[in-house]
């Protein structure tokens, strides 16, 4: 690039900030480094860099191709010998709005910024705009190279139970999923494409579901929600497929111990940790000594039943009886009889919302002897004692929860969209989505193995802070190849070499008033 070219290029940039109204306050500057191509085009050499500074401080050094952008209006592109302004908003700290346009501009230059204008505009060479971008369009076009980092559609796949044994806490996972995608409308250069898949809490819904998301080109997938759906998914198709999976809620010891080649993640802790939990519950909050327990026949069922009875035994109590129950039939009497045949002082009851109802249907209405119950997060909905038809005092939950520095903010996001607070998962979910997409714009590709890679960078303790409140402003960070610590709604967001989180907690809830209300909590690695 001719060295008179570069400094009409900063004498166009100087100039259009002193024309800038002082109220915008805060503005941020992208520069991009890059060279061109003999036909032409222009290919980006440099990382995306990132300035920020106020109005009365503007930016003293560019090089080759600048792009301004302020998040508060559409970008302005300035290019290396070509400059062109769209219509955009400048909206200042009083409210008032300034339109901007190539004319108003020009005009505000005035007769002595013309010259060096001239020299951006391709003037002073004689080749025009048109003549230095390969393609056209009302900002000339860019090189695919840079559509990598800027401009393109992210793409991320949401694979969640809709309907089945979990539908009812399912559609509110979905809804945390999928919110990052309304939050970031209009708020950022990039597209954000999500697609929609309902397992049906069931592995071969869940299999095909996946495949069409593969087929159609989703590099990553927020899901699945259970762990007997999640790890079929993930060995049949995520891991084959090189495509990424973070689960909000596939709580299973064994998703930690997958050959999975870092494609699996989740938000969600291990049921090796909620077995302690209840057992501290159940023997130290509760004083108990023996206990049974009833759980769903699944991967996720087993392995907390198990995690449960060896933590619970450990702290000297006895586990009487394991009783498995298939999902969503019409009456779980004989499993109910086997269990409390010895009449524990607790019963453990681990499963999903439409095989809970008919459990403690007929439960309270042919077994109830006044044992203490502990749910785990499967069955923790507010509709469950009146789907029931029980106040269920005698029932205490335990649960991941929420309780990441972004809490506060995500649950004011949610509660905003879809007018109800969070219920479990939720946060997962969002932090799933938001870590994925941070990561596909690192990629700078829709590839699930640059996703992969790039996927810890997202919450890298090293980097800048950024929240739920502020994702926008993190996909920029990240486009801009700056480093990122994105603190979560669930928890801090470090992921551990098994793609596990490395700081979690535990909410411990009663049923009062037919809703259930948390009580206490438990935390692991803060």
């Amino acid at each position: 690039m001719p060295v008179q070219t570069l400094i009409s290029a900063i004498r166009c940039l100087t100039l259009l900030w002193r024309f800038l109204p002082r109220s915008c306050g805060l503005v941020r500057w992208r520069l991009v480094t890059a060279r061109r191509n003999q036909n032409g085009s222009l290919r980006r050499t440099g990382r995306v860099r990132e300035y920020r500074t106020r109005v009365d401080n503007p930016p003293t050094d560019w090089y080759l191709r600048s792009v301004l952008r302020a998040s508060q209006f559409e970008p302005t592109s300035i290019r290396t010998r070509a400059i062109t302004f769209k219509p955009c908003e400048l909206k200042g700290d009083n409210t008032m709005t300034k339109n901007l346009d190539r004319r108003s501009v020009m005009k505000a230059l005035g007769v002595a910024g013309v010259t060096g204008f001239a020299g951006c505009t391709g003037g002073g060479d004689g080749s025009g705009d048109g003549g230095d971008e390969s393609s056209g369009g009302d900002d000339g076009g860019s090189s695919g190279d840079d559509e990598s980092r800027s401009g393109r559609t992210l793409k991320q796949g949401v694979l969640l139970p809709l309907t089945g044994d979990l539908g009812s806490l399912g559609k509110p996972i979905r809804d945390g999923a999928i919110l990052p995608q309304t939050q970031l409308e209009g708020e950022t250069e990039f597209t954000i494409d999500i697609q929609q898949e309902d397992t049906e809490t069931n592995p071969q819904a869940g299999i095909q579901g996946a495949n069409t998301l593969v087929n159609n080109g989703y590099p990553a997938v927020t899901g699945t929600a259970s762990s007997g759906v999640n790890l079929q998914v993930t060995r049949e198709v995520l891991i084959p497929n090189s495509t990424v999976g973070c689960s909000p809620s596939s709580t299973s010891p064994e998703v930690t111990a997958l050959e999975d080649d870092d494609y699996v993640f989740r938000t969600a802790p291990s049921d090796a940790l909620q077995g302690q939990v209840i057992a501290q519950v159940g023997s130290e909050r509760l004083g108990n000594t023996d206990a049974v327990t009833m759980y769903v026949n699944n991967s996720y069922g087993q392995a907390l039943s198990q995690s449960f009875t060896e933590s619970f035994e450990e702290r000297g109590g006895t586990v009487t009886e394991q009783v498995a129950f298939q999902k969503e039939q019409s009456s779980y009497s004989a499993q109910l009889e086997t269990a409390l045949g010895a009449s524990p002082e607790m019963m453990v009851v681990i499963g999903y919302p439409a095989s809970g109802i008919q459990l403690f249907r007929d439960y309270f209405g042919q077994y109830d002897s006044g044992q203490d119950i502990v749910v785990t997060d499967g069955l923790i909905e507010n509709d469950l004692p009146d789907n029931v038809d029980s106040d269920m005092t005698n029932v205490t939950g335990t649960a991941p929860k929420a309780s990441g520095p972004g809490r506060d903010a995500f649950n004011s996001l949610y509660n905003d969209e879809y007018g109800r607070e969070p219920g479990v998962f939720n946060a997962q979910a969002y932090d799933a989505t938001a870590v994925s997409l941070l990561a596909n714009v690192y990629a700078g590709e829709n590839n699930g193995e640059a996703v992969r890679d790039n996927y810890r960078r997202a919450a890298n303790p090293e980097g800048e802070e950024f929240g739920p409140d502020s994702l926008a402003d993190a996909i920029a960070a990240a486009a801009a190849g700056d480093e990122i610590n994105y603190q979560g709604a669930s928890s801090a967001c470090n992921i551990d070499e098994n793609g596990d989180m490395e700081a979690v907690s535990y909410a411990i809830s009663e049923v009062q008033d037919r809703d259930f209300a948390e009580t206490d909590s438990v935390a692991f690695g803060q």
